[in-house]
């Protein structure tokens, strides 16, 4: 069973080819664009033998309106064959202890694209949210991701704490982030199998999932800003984790 989508973007649209380019079934391009990365994709596109066309800006407005298509927008199919759980990567395993990035409950397509760019570059197994209130992985995210959302496994979850319990007794250690704790992640160990909770933006992480966290943890704050974007905040705290890895 497969999906249609749209993607948009330079970033999006090439690793997207260069990941499973028999997923890319059209390409729109701007025609009034004939700048070297447009030259660059569409070198791409003819290498690959992939259906494409040349179209005005306006038409392609009219496709997603209100977003910045970069003047390339294509068509692409997914096939939910594909689908991956949580259960499948703990019982596949890894060479390297199991990590997991929860966010529970975030709303804003560019903050989930951002941390994918993030989980993408310090190797997370999987990102892990609740179906219910909260983004999925669309265009914006996509395009926002960079590549990251073709590389870093999307898992929806129909019960975020059922999920953390499974974890929790399959050995991963789950820690939470809550800027009012007095430990901060530095002090803590991270060495092992963990999963890292980050909650929604503003609201931060709801009460059970905090309750079902084996500990919570703060990012330092030194100056007058109050709290941190969630994908900054996961940059961080992914980073710590990979560092002390590193060293062990």
């Amino acid at each position: 069973m497969s999906e249609k989508k749209i993607i948009y973007g330079f970033h999006s649209i090439t690793s997207r080819i260069r990941l499973d380019v028999n997923s890319v079934k059209e390409i729109y391009l701007d025609e009034s664009r004939n700048d070297a990365r447009m030259n660059d994709l569409l070198k791409l596109i003819k290498l690959h033998d992939i259906n494409y066309h040349l179209s005005s800006k306006n038409r392609l407005d009219g496709m997603i309106p209100n977003s910045k298509h970069q003047g390339v927008i294509a068509n692409i199919i997914e096939n939910k064959q594909k689908y991956i759980t949580v259960e499948d990567i703990v019982e596949e395993g890894a060479k390297e202890p199991l990590l997991f990035l929860i966010l529970d409950g975030i709303e804003d397509p560019h903050n989930l694209g951002a941390c994918f760019r993030v989980a993408d570059a310090m190797g997370v197994h999987a990102i892990i949210c609740p179906k219910d209130n909260a983004v999925g992985v669309n265009a914006t995210v996509r395009k926002v991701a960079c590549g990251g959302a073709e590389s870093v496994p999307f898992i929806a979850v129909t019960n975020i704490g059922r999920t953390i319990r499974y974890l929790k007794e399959n050995g991963l250690f789950v820690i939470g982030t809550d800027g009012e704790t007095r430990k901060n992640i530095y002090q803590e160990n991270l060495s092992g199998p963990i999963a890292i909770v980050l909650g929604s933006e503003g609201k931060g992480m709801r009460r059970l999932t905090r309750e079902l966290c084996d500990t919570l943890v703060s990012i330092p704050m030194l100056g007058q800003v109050e709290s941190l974007n969630v994908s900054v905040a996961s940059g961080i705290c992914l980073s710590e984790i990979r560092r002390q890895r590193t060293l062990s």
